[in-house]
């Protein structure tokens, strides 16, 4: 790590509570605004701090180098990869911190130098970058939020057309791609599991694995039915349709996390795979779809060998079951995955209006935004952070909409 771990006991705090004293000492007023943000922006890392375990973290630190260091430790390289995800995350929670303390440090700096030689301009510089940081500062502390047991972990998304035909299949194509986008930004691995295509246009259904930090953490809130007005492209008379698919999210299980399936509960098919065409389609029986009996959940895989197809089949039956097991444990952050229900009126987390006016609202946050363009194109993370901070509140759906 270098001179990161002399440089992580710096009090950057109380660097910074200094800047303000002095600010008082010399009969500096920072205007309201300006001093609102410093606050905000203190709150938040003060809340980032006591998440990462500031206290403890360089020694943590220090810990993880030295195991990494242990020449047995790839001798089971899933433990080692395991290590090295968390001392990743804990390094990148740390110098996240570090460079926003600094960030803030650094302007208020700046607002002082710019009142003191009565430059206008670096004061309005100094205090763009301020609400700009307040704003990167409140989601590292969403994004610290993310603690549940199986947040920081992969995660598969299975998308399903619902009520409305080929209508439906194509919405379902939509979302799969603004998923697909979401992700492609955040840096995660985006791997098609299986996709069996609609009669017409679109998709019947799609399953992917979404890998990277925090990947179920920011997902788990799309689980749900995605509801769609506009003007479809399949009707002649060109007349408004509404249509419905759903989501459905739930993580990757980690191999340290014990998940027993009885081979009797399980049936195993294989079958040729349907495709769009071209290099996706194969041409062997070799996808494999599981059904675990006693609860009727089914999975398949359809894009590689048949054994590998198997393997992956296995771990979301694995990710479903754990997944189930996650809901019963904690009803209330789950209410979306126990009350999605089918694709239709009645079970809806979101609408996307087109048409006759844009407007993309969720049911349960009442978070909204007229771009709709940039939501289908991946701009899902206020949605994402609202329905998280309702989550974190403890705030039913109905609360958050008797607050609205």
């Amino acid at each position: 790590m270098g001179g990161g771990l002399s440089a992580l006991n710096l009090p950057l705090r109380a660097s910074i509570v200094m800047w303000l004293l002095s600010y008082r000492d010399w009969g500096i007023t920072m205007r309201a605004e300006a001093q609102n943000n410093v606050d905000a922006v203190e709150k938040s890392l003060n809340l980032l701090r006591q998440r990462i375990g500031w206290e403890t973290a360089g020694h943590r630190l220090e810990e993880f180098n030295a195991m990494t260091e242990d020449p047995d430790l790839w001798n089971d390289p899933d433990r080692a990869q395991k290590l090295m995800r968390e001392r990743q995350s804990l390094l990148d929670a740390v110098n996240s911190y570090k460079a926003m303390a600094q960030d803030l440090s650094d302007q208020i700096e700046l607002i002082e130098m710019g009142e003191m030689e009565e430059d206008g301009e670096i004061v309005e510089e100094a205090e763009a970058a301020l609400r700009a940081l307040v704003e990167k500062a409140a989601a590292a502390e969403l994004e610290a939020l993310l603690n549940g047991e199986a947040d920081a972990n992969d995660t598969f998304l299975e998308i399903n057309s619902g009520a409305g035909g080929t209508e439906s299949c194509d919405w379902a194509s939509m979302l799969a791609r603004m998923y697909v986008r979401w992700a492609e930004k955040q840096g995660y691995k985006v791997e098609l599991m299986s996709e069996s295509a609609g009669e017409e246009a679109g998709i019947k259904s799609a399953a992917y694995k979404i890998s990277g930090h925090n990947a179920y953490g920011w997902l788990k809130s799309e689980s749900g039915v995605h509801r769609l007005v506009r003007i479809s492209p399949f009707d002649s008379a060109a007349k408004r349709h509404t249509s419905f698919s759903s989501v459905w999210v739930y993580p990757v299980v980690d191999d340290n996390i014990e998940i027993e399936v009885n081979p009797s509960d399980i049936r195993l098919d294989t079958y040729r795979s349907s495709g769009a065409g071209g290099q996706h389609v194969n041409t062997t029986d070799s996808a494999v779809r599981i059904t675990h009996l006693p609860t009727g959940i089914v999975v398949t895989s359809s894009e590689k060998s048949q054994h590998q197809n198997r393997d992956i089949a296995m771990k979301a039956l694995k990710s479903r079951l754990y997944q189930m097991e996650l809901d019963r444990r904690n009803a209330a952050i789950n209410e979306a995955h126990e009350n999605k229900g089918d694709a239709g009126w009645g079970n809806q987390i979101r609408s996307y209006v087109l048409q006759p006016y844009q407007m993309v609202k969720d049911l349960r946050t009442n978070h909204e935004t007229s771009d709709t363009k940039g939501v289908l194109d991946g701009d899902l993370d206020a949605f994402m952070a609202a329905t998280l901070a309702l989550d974190v509140a403890g705030k039913s759906r109905a609360e958050a909409q008797a607050e609205d």
